[in-house]
């Protein structure tokens, strides 16, 4: 047995259901092969541990799994805030495209000091219009904020960061470790990761993927956000398993707190980029004195080499930045950048990124060493761009009622039902104990 170093081929695992995003990619089987990624290390982790004679089987729904690719959660009689700030888009400039992401407040207030103008849409699209993609996109980094110039597939094979990003493996192993897992007698075929301890140190939207993707087959998540940290419109679809503390790493006491989690967690998973818990006092060093023990796994957007390695970014920018958009709009046909349907990259990496932490688990458990994993955005965006969209078959709809858990989910914000799983293997079934709540909602400690 190795460590996941790719996709699974078909033939590892069932597949059941149909429908297809419609796309110049394919997204679907993304969808499926990472979700089934997911199923095929934790049937490992399961043997590896003789929870079951055998490796499970694997199933994944292909309609489930391409739906959770989109929004997993339906409220019921109340309305999700939007996902994006009013400013926040594409934009056309003196010379092509870009796109602004101003979601976060600092963000929006960088984007809006470069251009000089009010948070406005139409304001906004006046001052754009005036720049050169390039120069604007460099200027709003410069500034803080984060930004993507529209850029072709081939433009981004010759871009620096595309070589560099193009060069990576999709999951990169490094800092090989010896790791004692601690005894987990809550641990069951049907339950295999029950008290696995995973600190989850992400943000929207990959990182919550994954730790959600570990809470749904027993493993106790905790979050730690900033103090009055909120992600309107998609906390409610990635706090699913999970309970939400608060910690400001900035104060001495929430330092304590913190590095006590660290000290008696299984699992580290965070989406900082290159030296940013360096600066925190957290370097690779420091975590492994604090957490001898812990299986680490990190992503990025723009990968972990490269003059870009250490900028900020979203699925929604490296799909501007890689080509992604721009070979969209081929196909389809446009005149405007036209995105994947859903945030593909983010969704596939974090369920890569889930399998990541399994892999390595197992590793550990059979005596080997259990190196850290790395995965981005753009490396992700990379395997995507190779699987052009040939495969025939029906498209997909929205969801329908039978796509839905039968049982209330009653949430931090209201009730409302949450997709079915889209993976199950012969011995467990993926479920949460946790309904989806709020940021900050619970206190930063280990039950138990």
């Amino acid at each position: 047995m190795t460590l996941l170093a790719a996709l699974p081929a078909a033939g590892q695992f069932r597949l059941n259901g149909s429908g297809r995003w419609r796309s110049a990619f394919a997204v679907t089987e993304l969808a499926t092969a990472s979700i089934a990624a997911v199923g095929l290390e934790l049937a490992r982790l399961i043997e590896t541990l003789h929870l079951a004679p055998s490796a499970p089987d694997v199933v994944i729904d292909q309609r489930l799994a391409a739906l959770w690719f989109g929004y997993s959660f339906r409220p019921d009689g109340w309305k999700l805030p939007s996902l994006w700030d009013p400013v926040a888009g594409n934009y056309e400039t003196a010379d092509g495209w870009i796109r602004l992401h101003t979601n976060l407040p600092h963000h929006r207030t960088a984007a809006l000091r470069v251009l000089g103008c009010q948070a406005e849409r139409d304001a906004v699209s006046e001052a754009v219009s005036h720049w050169q993609s390039e120069a604007l996109e460099s200027a709003v980094v410069s500034a803080g904020g984060v930004a993507a110039a529209m850029r072709s597939r081939a433009e981004w094979q010759e871009h620096p960061q595309g070589r560099a990003v193009a060069a990576e493996p999709l999951i990169d192993w490094n800092l090989p470790r010896s790791i004692r897992l601690g005894n987990r007698p809550q641990a069951t075929a049907e339950r295999p990761l029950a008290g696995l301890r995973v600190l989850d140190l992400t943000r929207v939207l990959a990182g919550p993927v994954a730790t959600r993707t570990l809470a749904g087959f027993g493993a106790d998540v905790l979050r730690i956000d900033p103090p009055g940290w909120d992600e309107p419109g998609v906390i409610a679809d990635i706090s699913l398993g999970k309970r939400m503390a608060a910690l400001d790493l900035t104060k001495g006491e929430d330092r304590l707190v913190f590095e006590s989690l660290l000290a008696q967690t299984d699992v580290l998973v965070h989406g900082y980029r290159p030296g940013a818990l360096d600066r925190l006092g957290y370097d690779s060093a420091t975590r492994r004195k604090l957490a001898p023990n812990a299986v680490e796994a990190a992503l990025d957007a723009y990968g972990w080499t490269g003059p870009w390695a250490d900028r900020r970014g979203f699925d929604s920018l490296v799909q501007m930045s890689a080509g992604i958009a721009d070979a969209g709009r081929d196909w389809a046909g446009s005149r405007d950048p036209h995105p994947l349907p859903v945030q593909a990259l983010d969704h596939a990496t974090g369920y890569l990124m889930a399998a990541a932490v399994l892999s390595a688990l197992a590793a550990a458990a059979r005596g080997e060493t259990a190196p850290s994993a790395r995965l981005s955005l753009a490396r992700t965006a990379e395997l995507l761009a190779g699987k052009q969209q040939t495969a025939e078959g029906m498209e997909l709809t929205m969801p329908a009622e039978q796509d839905y858990v039968q049982r209330t989910e009653n949430t931090g914000w209201g009730p409302g039902h949450r997709l079915a799983a889209p993976l199950n293997l012969s011995t467990t079934r993926m479920h949460w104990d946790l309904p989806a709540t709020r940021c900050c909602s619970a206190p930063a400690f280990w039950p138990g």
